[in-house]
């Protein structure tokens, strides 16, 4: 016997993994649900267990029910002077014989009956242990249609879960609303109206991806105002809607160097820079890699990160690979020289240390060895992986480096893509890039307002529809 447990985000998906692994003659053993992560197991993500099993479990054989009463059985003696007390033939009061020694007639002999004939209603065997209820189904009975049962009932608890949706939507739409109108008259927002059911299905999206409760609200409230009630009842259009306004919340930039020349005669320098352990080094060898072979660009690699053990030798071995040379600057003189050796290169990319976003020593270092290169675009790389606090505060203490280009990176590891919309609006940076995972130099691709926009509402991981750069 082949006995699995598989765990999902829904029933629907454990079912589908059973029937998948298994086929559809598993049989379920257990089920049940969960919550994972969180703080004691409170806020935590709901999880559906499944136990299955491609063959039945062993019956134990039951045991054959007693029709006999429960009650204690009666001596022979006792039942005798019973019988003989019901028949009138017990013992006279002035019977002189003890109990023991007296006689007790037999019962009268059985009188033969003609084949017609009933028997006596007195002689019939008691009814007491015949029940009212059907017998309960056999469970391997219950266990081997399940899934044929659900997926049957599939559509009908969509639908339920479906409304319950629409119904928490409206919910939390009026929560947010009260609680932003008791701050204050100037706080206040406008309120949305009564929500169709597809802007109730795409606010609830919006919320479960972490959006913001006001920049829902304001995609929301523009999406109503700008359809017709029939085009609000066609979910399609109101899906294509909502992605437009969610896109047009992203700015993006132009993340190709173009051939040749900048204006002042100088390469394009692009400099990275951001906290630690978000991936700036493999982005600048995948940004190098990427205008090298992609776009046919020279580049000249220059690093200021011997902080890290082997951070140099990293990046070494990604320009021995790509074929760019690699410079190493301690110093804002180092950093002036080694641009300088680059000026017959078309890109030059600089890898900086990274820094605690609440180290600001280190943060105006880092910034005299960034106006040193005077660099072209400075590129702020953030983890998309990250809690939106820290981002915004690291996005908020790196501006002395003064970035204005932003990079999400750690895509593939992050759970909710609204935090890149609430970052993206509050730090005020125009998307260049994202990163979608570690090989080099495939998973990297230009920033795109519209693919930012199908991550939030879809909660799709990115690898899926991913595209290079």
């Amino acid at each position: 016997m082949n006995l699995k447990t598989y765990r999902a985000k829904t029933m629907a998906d454990a079912l589908a993994a059973v029937k998948r692994d298994l086929g559809h003659d598993a049989y379920i053993l257990h089920t049940r649900t969960q919550r994972v992560g969180g703080l004691f197991g409170v806020l935590g993500r709901p999880v559906v267990e499944i136990t299955a099993s491609d063959a039945p479990p062993r019956r134990r054989k039951p045991k054959r029910p007693s029709h006999r009463p429960a009650q204690a059985r009666p001596s022979a003696a006792a039942a005798a002077r019973a019988y003989a007390s019901a028949s009138g033939q017990g013992p006279r009061r002035d019977s002189a014989l003890p109990a023991s020694n007296a006689h007790v007639a037999p019962p009268p002999a059985k009188q033969a009956r003609g084949p017609t004939e009933p028997k006596p209603e007195s002689t019939r065997p008691p009814e007491r242990f015949k029940s009212s209820h059907a017998p309960e189904p056999d469970i391997m009975t219950v266990c081997r249609t399940g899934l044929v049962d659900m997926d049957r009932a599939r559509p009908s608890v969509e639908d339920e879960i479906a409304s319950v949706k629409r119904m928490l939507a409206r919910v939390l739409h009026n929560s947010n609303l009260s609680a932003i109108a008791h701050k204050g008259a100037q706080d206040a927002v406008q309120p949305i109206g009564r929500l169709t059911d597809s802007l109730s299905d795409h606010y609830l999206r919006l919320l479960e991806s972490a959006v913001a409760s006001e920049i829902a609200d304001e995609v929301i409230g523009a999406v109503r105002d700008e359809l017709t009630p029939q085009e609000l009842a066609d979910g399609q259009i109101v899906r294509q809607t909502v992605l437009r306004h969610l896109a047009d919340m992203v700015p993006t930039a132009t993340a190709v160097p173009r051939a040749g020349r900048c204006e002042d005669g100088r390469p394009m320098t692009i400099a990275l820079v951001g906290p630690t352990g978000v991936g700036k080094t493999t982005t600048v060898a995948k940004l190098a890699a990427s205008y090298k072979l992609r776009h046919g660009r020279r580049i000249g690699l220059i690093t200021t990160d011997t902080y890290r053990i082997a951070a140099v030798d990293q990046l070494r071995m990604y320009a021995d690979i790509i074929g760019v040379p690699l410079k190493v600057a301690l110093t804002s003189d180092d950093m002036t020289t080694a641009v300088e050796s680059f000026r017959d290169r078309d890109v030059i990319l600089i890898d900086t240390a990274g820094r605690s976003q609440r180290d600001r020593p280190r943060i105006s270092e880092l910034s005299r060895l960034i106006d040193a290169a005077r660099p072209h675009e400075t590129h702020l790389v953030l983890a998309g992986n990250g809690n939106e606090s820290v981002l915004i505060e690291a996005a908020q203490n790196f501006g002395a480096a003064s970035p204005n280009r932003v990079i999400f990176t750690k895509l593939d590891e992050a759970v909710n893509f609204g935090v890149l919309l609430n970052v993206a609006r509050r730090v005020s940076l125009q998307l260049s890039y994202v990163t979608t995972g570690q090989e080099v130099p495939d998973h990297i691709e230009v920033g795109r307002s519209d693919r930012i926009a199908r991550l939030i509402l879809d909660s799709t991981s990115p690898l899926a529809t991913a595209t290079a750069g």
